[in-house]
């Protein structure tokens, strides 16, 4: 799990896993250089067309939500680390 919370790409993680998060990644960093090869790797991770648009949909609500907070100065709960 601190593998996963500091750095996924150091994470004993699955293809499939691993692909996922690439994706996500480069989703919430670099939008806009998503290209078809990005989508077909995730196809030859073994998601179909239903399962990519739900990772990017999540991945794309998350990054909207937390830049709503932050365009708000929404605080964090106490406890809560960033992220």
């Amino acid at each position: 799990m601190e593998a996963l919370a500091t750095d996924y790409r150091s994470a004993d993680l699955s293809d499939v896993d691993r692909a996922r998060l690439d994706y996500v990644v480069k989703v919430t960093i670099e939008p806009g250089k998503i290209d078809e090869s990005d989508i077909d790797a995730l196809r030859e991770a073994g998601f179909d067309d239903r399962a990519i648009l739900d990772i990017c949909q999540v991945a794309a609500y998350y990054a909207f939500v937390n830049r709503l907070a932050d365009g708000l100065g929404v605080e964090l709960e106490e406890g809560r680390k960033e992220g």
